[in-house]
């Protein structure tokens, strides 16, 4: 593949709902530019961006698949990327190296969650965007209807550039209304045709749209236009583009990804309409060591940078940190500094990426997208530069996941294994996270949704030979007293030579902190010397309540009194006195056991706002407040019992069609209601 300059290369992102054919419009795409000769199918697993085997068996796309293409001198980075919504961090990451997309509309479905979101994601990155509207060639394709639709979601920005030429299944090509030419389709080529007489008044007059656009795009045309004069094709061009790249247009195009309809002209568009990386505004960063802005532009004598958007794990071939280069270029066999870890790393053999395939090159100039093998220290997010040029880019921002399960080995010493394997996994997808939890003994793993986790656990058992289960965490719950109580713990045990005596008396109450101590001995009945050991014995018993066994907390203990013996005394004698206080104190006063609760920000589309707050009601919840937000949205704060929300990620999918979102932390602890109480006392037995 040749070396291409920024003004010759389009990266753009595939975006939208699962199903609407994407991967299957790249195959296309990867056949009309000559590099395979037959369109690969996703329900075969034959598919170019479908590699992994979790893909192919699955029949779905799991990760982003980079496809370089090369077409009329134009070198086209095309983005693949997922559409179920357990792989939005997929989609974060294309976007920070995309400087366009093309988000795909179901001719048969219309307007699916999976587009309003690909709206959003773009609205927020400010991206310029087409609209491909596919499977033109089903039975219940309705070009119009979701031409319609798309207009009444996102606004007058949608301008058709095309109306289609033919309907279902005799659908055949489309009419270009900017250049007044039909285009036919015969699966491999395409032809261009004057526009069927019953179909001119139509194209015409969705042409005299665009050209108000056009006209709207500069001044001169804007007289010219007003004076009836003639736009040139070039002048036409412009304008549009222009319109494309500040936003204000959005081109809708059809066609036919498994027939190959459209492909051609989909192509022809992206490089006559769509963003070089020249057209997008200069990057800034910040200089690491001095926290100065940094501005990199795409001028030939600028240094080097680039940023890595995604990472693939193999445990054979090793690391393949996949990044675009943003300023300057990038050679094979250089040294760049990692600005995110302050490490310098080696550069051996640079790649061009297409699926799998790995195509060597020796150098990627600004602008385009490349890969490196086995960098030691480099991760998605990461920053590479020049050693004398330092720069850091803003990392990509990952929706946190909320769906939390804990994962365990199905064979004793596989531990070890798998916290590898989701370390690696995670340097993969940084949009999931794991930890171990101390309190619990759990190693629990945060995800999208269950596809998501059920993938990790998949990857783990193939990739890592790794056996695992998943399960509901435990929730980490607490022991706390309501009343006060005063008792005496005495310890005494006589053996041949020194016995054993310690005597202390104490009072229990509960407490603002933690715990608290206090001592108010006096005339020397328990001597100074032994008070830390009671003190420290009380500590050890916080662990493991008189309940069932959960940590102590919001308890104050005040030793006021006990006895010693000159001899048998002893600061073991003095623990274990006050542990027995510990136990009888606690019994006495009324033990009851703590929850977590954590808050929890819902956002949802007004008409789902009943049953919403109906479910965080039934799951013991307590609404705070409801907050309007922009696009027709409301917040729904409140607090619910961590017990209750492990699985909250699933439901609220369920419920609001996946349209609704949640973000949660810990708030504070509170007491169990009884029924519920007994229930895990019992369940703890």
């Amino acid at each position: 593949m040749k070396e291409y300059q920024a003004d010759h290369i389009r990266n753009i992102a595939f975006l939208g709902h699962g199903g609407c054919g994407k991967t299957t419009l790249t195959e296309a795409v990867l056949y009309s530019a000559k590099l395979t000769n037959r369109i690969g199918k996703v329900e075969d697993g034959n598919t170019i961006s479908d590699f992994d085997k979790e893909e192919a068996s699955r029949s779905i796309s799991i990760g982003t698949s980079v496809l370089p293409v090369e077409w009329q001198n134009y070198k086209l980075n095309i983005l693949d990327t997922p559409g179920y919504f357990d792989f939005i961090g997929e989609v974060q990451s294309a976007l920070k190296a995309a400087g366009g997309a093309v988000i795909l509309v179901d001719a048969t479905s219309g307007v699916e969650v999976g587009v309003e979101k690909s709206w959003d994601f773009i609205e927020d990155s400010k991206k310029p965007t087409f609209i491909y509207i596919n499977k033109m060639d089903r039975e219940n394709a309705n070009f119009d209807k979701v031409l319609n639709d798309l207009r009444e979601k996102f606004g007058k920005k949608i301008a058709p550039f095309q109306i289609p030429l033919g309907k279902n299944e005799n659908f055949i090509g489309n009419i270009n209304v900017a250049k007044m030419i039909a285009r036919e389709y015969n699966g491999k080529d395409c032809i261009e045709k004057p526009i069927p007489k019953d179909l001119i008044s139509q194209a015409e007059s969705i042409r005299e749209m665009l050209l108000e656009s056009v006209a709207e795009s500069d001044e001169v045309l804007l007289e010219k236009y007003f004076s009836g004069e003639e736009f040139t094709e070039e002048e036409i061009r412009n304008g549009l583009r222009k319109g494309v790249i500040s936003g204000e247009i959005v081109p809708v195009i059809c066609g036919s990804a498994t027939k190959n309809i459209g492909t051609h002209t989909l192509l022809d568009m992206l490089i006559d309409y769509s963003p070089s990386p020249i057209d997008m505004p200069p990057k800034t960063g910040e200089n690491p060591y001095t926290d100065e802005t940094v501005e990199r532009t795409l001028k030939p004598n600028e240094p080097f940078s680039a940023q890595v958007f995604k990472t693939l794990v193999d445990p054979y071939l090793g690391k393949i940190s996949i990044l675009k280069v943003i300023s300057g270029k990038l050679t094979s066999d250089s040294e760049v500094l990692n600005s995110n870890e302050d490490k310098n790393e080696k550069i051996g053999s640079l790649l061009i990426l297409r699926g799998k395939n790995q195509i060597d090159v020796n150098t990627v100039n600004a602008g385009d997208i490349a890969a490196v093998a086995k960098l030691q220290y480099t991760n998605t997010g990461d920053t590479l530069c020049s050693e004398d040029h330092p720069v850091v880019y803003s990392n990509i921002k990952f929706i946190k996941p909320q769906l939390i399960l804990s994962i365990e080995p199905k064979a004793k010493g596989d531990e070890e294994k798998i916290n590898s394997g989701l370390q690696k996994l995670s340097e993969e997808d940084p949009s999931f996270s794991f930890e171990r939890n101390a309190e619990t003994k759990q190693t629990l793993i945060f995800g999208q949704g269950d596809l998501h986790i059920n993938i990790i656990k998949s990857k783990l058992k193939n990739k890592f030979g790794v056996d695992v289960e998943l399960t509901d965490p435990k929730v980490p719950y607490r022991e706390t007293i309501k009343s006060s109580s005063d008792v005496q713990g005495k310890h005494k045990k006589q053996s041949g030579g020194h016995g054993q005596y310690g005597d202390v008396k104490i009072k229990f109450e509960p407490a603002a902190n933690d715990f608290e101590f206090a001592e108010e001995i006096f005339g020397g009945s328990v001597p100074k010397s032994y008070i830390p050991a009671v003190e420290k014995g009380l500590k050890e018993c916080l662990e493991c309540g008189v309940l069932a066994g959960y940590p102590v907390v919001n308890l104050k203990a005040t030793l006021y009194d006990g006895s010693y013996h000159d001899v048998d005394s002893s600061e073991m004698a003095f623990k274990i006195a006050a542990s027995q206080a510990f136990k009888k104190g606690m019994v006495e006063a009324r033990p009851v056991l703590l929850e977590p609760i954590v808050k929890v920000n819902v956002l949802i589309p007004d008409e789902y706002m009943g049953d919403i707050m109906g479910d965080l009601n039934k799951r013991r919840g307590r609404i705070l407040g409801m907050e309007p937000q922009p696009k027709g949205m409301q917040l729904i704060i409140a607090e619910v019992p961590q017990a209750e929300m492990f699985k909250y990620a699933i439901d609220l999918r369920s419920m609001t069609q996946a349209k609704g979102t949640f973000t949660m932390d810990f708030e504070k602890y509170e007491e169990v209601p009884q029924m519920i109480s007994e229930k895990i006392l019992e369940s703890k037995k």
